[in-house]
């Protein structure tokens, strides 16, 4: 099976903003999932996630051996269509129950179904904005372009099986945390 090609990430200079859409050879009903529950975010993203509940206002960490813990705040959902999260990107600000809400940027994922019948599939573009309050804004906005674009592949690689993904099933039943194996 061959996983779908995407272009990567591109950074918009003058507003200050990470873009990427990919098409995912998925429904969006599984690229929604992919997107906003722990147990499959924890599959592609980060290696354990944490969420208190799927809504406007929800927190959780996205965390990572290497990179800490990464707090993050549902600010809009519209599912199954759009879901934003607030997360902190500075390093002193990791490890908090919140993201900071000035030093901290905003991904939106946008899903939609790119056709009917059996060739149909999805496409889901993130942007990220809020660079230019941090206290490195190109660093970060290039930082996170590398990121979109390698973690946006996995999620393609996970929805659509192939065989680069090496991750175990989330251990234990508690479905508001997932770790990555």
């Amino acid at each position: 099976m061959s996983m779908t090609v995407n272009e990567p990430a591109a950074i918009d200079h003058d507003a200050f903003a990470v873009r990427r859409s990919i098409r995912i050879d998925a429904s969006p009903e599984r690229v929604w999932a992919a997107v906003t529950e722990p147990e499959h975010i924890s599959r592609w993203f980060s290696e354990s996630t944490e969420l208190d509940r799927l809504e406007t206002g929800g927190s959780g960490r996205l965390i990572w051996t290497d990179y800490g813990a990464f707090p993050f705040e549902i600010v809009e959902v519209d599912a199954p269509h759009t879901i934003a999260y607030r997360w902190s990107n500075e390093p002193a600000l990791l490890d908090t129950a919140r993201p900071d809400p000035v030093r901290s940027t905003v991904f939106r994922f946008t899903i939609e179904s790119d056709g009917e019948g059996p060739e149909a599939g999805t496409v889901l573009t993130v942007v990220e904005t809020g660079f230019a309050a941090l206290s490195d804004p190109a660093a970060a906005l290039e930082s996170n372009r590398g990121g979109w674009t390698h973690e946006l592949d996995e999620l393609v690689a996970y929805l659509e099986g192939a065989e680069r993904l090496e991750r175990a099933e989330p251990a234990g039943d508690d479905a508001a945390t997932a770790e990555r194996a």
